[in-house]
């Protein structure tokens, strides 16, 4: 997700393009042994056919490589035919998914994944380790959103997983689009040639009115419920700070070109307090401590009526800068002249480089991208800032990543019982820093 104006953006791209607004995760083919289709068209299966799969799917479809969507897959029929009837709209000669091959429940992504060449990975992100390890243990080529875990044992598997992506010379790009637009691609490279000296601070945002609720229905069972509802519990979503802000602590990594050792911080639900959100916190507020001593301080809420801001800036030992998704990328020296200033119209829309690069790649048999230990550690980060605001303690970087805290439901079926469930007043635990215990 987006600051405001970004989101706009980004929907107004996926409107023209029969009100698109999806992203999966795509499985792609070894490239030491080329794709599996005879006749050289890149094989697609999309996992997860919410907007952002569908939008993501969208992406694909409309690169110059050969592509044909040939598999789908969801937890729910009504997201699968919805998905389906916008991408045949849009794309008739590009999707080729008789009903046959449109498979829906939990291990729907099981036979999709079998199908294709690559595999774009967009279900809500607790699910992404599975469906991950599973693309690469097939041998794919993948597309995967963000985050791709909500709790350590899912980090885990996705940094086990990526080393055997590497092996297979998989490529694998991870949904955090700021690393493939041009402000940020051009802005950074300065920075690490020694701009503005080393970073020795920072501050990162994603400030915003909140994103959408979906009420409950009377016959849904606990299990539905919040898989539809899924941005509100932490097994499906890992709170806003991993499913959004992430993507602001990952340029403050890429900035530091490494990773927090600590973390402290705190948090609360101060405006979304009703029982319609879950368990989630409604703001973060945390300091990443790198091992140099430098410290970036991170900021994320979901307040409405209050002043929005979703950018970066750092200091350096010989200046600072100033960052966002809206095309800015400024520098300046340590007596305040400006350095260099990104242009800010005439720019890729980032969301379609990913895919656009992705697949160039894969046509040319080429092994470019492993994203996905990057996307993982700087996953971690954020769900360390979870970690420590839900507790009121300093997190490490270590003792997260070996937490054997799962939040995941031990058996998937709709009348299986997630871990966290409503009291008698419809309202779930929410953590209190101080007595929650994460790790």
């Amino acid at each position: 997700m987006e600051n405001e104006k970004l989101s706009g953006q980004r929907r107004d791209f996926l409107k023209a393009g029969a009100l698109l607004t999806g992203g999966l995760l795509i499985d792609q083919f070894a490239f030491a042994a080329g794709h599996s289709s005879v006749d050289d068209t890149i094989k697609i299966a999309l996992i997860g056919c919410g907007d952002r799969g569908t939008g993501a799917a969208f992406q694909a479809l409309s690169t110059k490589s050969n592509l044909k969507l040939v598999a789908m897959a969801d937890a729910f029929q009504d997201r699968m035919d919805q998905s389906y009837k916008l991408l045949s709209d849009k794309f008739k000669d590009k999707v080729d998914v008789p009903a046959d091959r449109r498979f829906t429940g939990f291990d729907a992504y099981k036979k999709a994944i079998a199908l294709a060449d690559v595999v774009l990975l967009a279900t809500p992100p607790g699910f992404r380790p599975m469906h991950f390890e599973e693309a690469v243990d097939k041998g794919k080529h993948v597309f995967m959103e963000k985050p791709v875990a909500v709790d350590s044992p899912g980090i885990r598997k996705v940094l086990a997983a990526a080393e055997v992506a590497k092996k297979k010379k998989l490529n694998v790009v991870v949904g955090l689009q700021r690393r493939y637009q041009t402000n940020y691609r051009e802005t950074m490279k300065r920075i690490q040639d020694g701009a503005i000296g080393d970073i020795v601070g920072g501050q990162v945002y994603w400030n915003s009115g909140g994103v959408w609720v979906k009420p409950r229905q009377a016959q849904q069972t606990e299990m539905e419920y919040q898989m539809r509802n899924w941005y509100y519990f932490n097994w499906l979503c890992g709170d806003h700070i991993v499913e959004q802000h992430v993507h602001n602590i990952d340029i403050a990594n890429w900035a530091k070109n490494a990773y927090p050792v600590s973390i402290q911080g705190t948090g609360s639900r101060a405006w979304r307090t009703g029982k319609d959100y879950g368990e989630i916190y409604d703001n973060h507020a945390v300091e990443m401590t790198y091992a140099d001593g430098a410290v970036v301080y991170s900021q994320c809420r979901h307040f409405e009526g209050t002043a929005n801001r979703v950018d970066e800036t750092f200091q350096g030992t010989k200046g600072r800068v100033y960052l966002s998704a809206n095309n800015q990328g400024i520098l300046w020296d340590h007596t305040g002249k400006e350095i260099f200033s990104h242009p800010t119209k005439g720019n890729a829309n980032p969301y379609q480089t990913e895919h656009d690069e992705l697949f160039a790649a894969i046509s040319k048999g080429e092994y470019k991208f492993a994203d996905a230990e990057r996307g993982a550690k700087s996953c971690l980060a954020a769900i360390m800032g979870r970690y420590a605001t839900y507790s009121g303690q300093t997190i490490k970087w270590d003792e997260a990543l070996n937490a054997n805290n799962s939040l995941f439901p031990e058996t998937l079926a709709w009348d299986a019982k997630p871990k966290i469930l409503p009291d008698a007043n419809g309202l779930y635990p929410v953590p209190t820093p101080g007595k929650t215990k994460v790790i």
